[in-house]
């Protein structure tokens, strides 16, 4: 079974501290930020989506969205705020699910695995090719 931990804290509240040690402990950490501002990049739908709902002028010359003019609207507009959310929640939560899925899913190729018989405990399933 999966073993997932979600983190969250305000600002200053030290939880990119916690997150540095659970990366050198070799933790995989899936960092929503990170995430939130891939999805709006402009090869991504949640790109197009954005720019047709609040318009060309929200870009800058390299076409990636500029982050102030956006945030000057959304901050004065609740309800152009939840329209961007509307947008990006669904496109973050989908990555974080395949990046979740991606370390979630792991074959471990031990051509002697049931020879040996040490690890097929720790597996939740195995796969004989033949």
């Amino acid at each position: 079974t999966m073993f997932l931990v979600g983190l969250s804290g305000g600002i200053a509240s030290g939880k990119s501290t916690v997150v540095a040690i659970l990366r050198e402990l070799g933790c995989a950490v899936i960092d929503a930020d990170v995430i939130a501002r891939e999805v709006v990049q402009p090869h991504f739908a949640a790109h197009r989506q954005i720019v047709r709902c609040f318009g060309p002028e929200i870009l800058l010359e390299n076409g990636e969205i500029n982050r102030q003019a956006l945030g000057n609207i959304i901050f004065s507009h609740p309800e152009k705020r939840q329209l961007l959310n509307s947008i990006t929640h669904p496109a973050i939560q989908k990555e974080m699910l395949k990046q979740i899925l991606k370390y979630f899913v792991l074959v471990l190729d031990i051509p002697l695995l049931f020879e040996t018989d040490r690890l097929t405990k720790f597996m939740k399933y195995t796969v004989l090719v033949y």
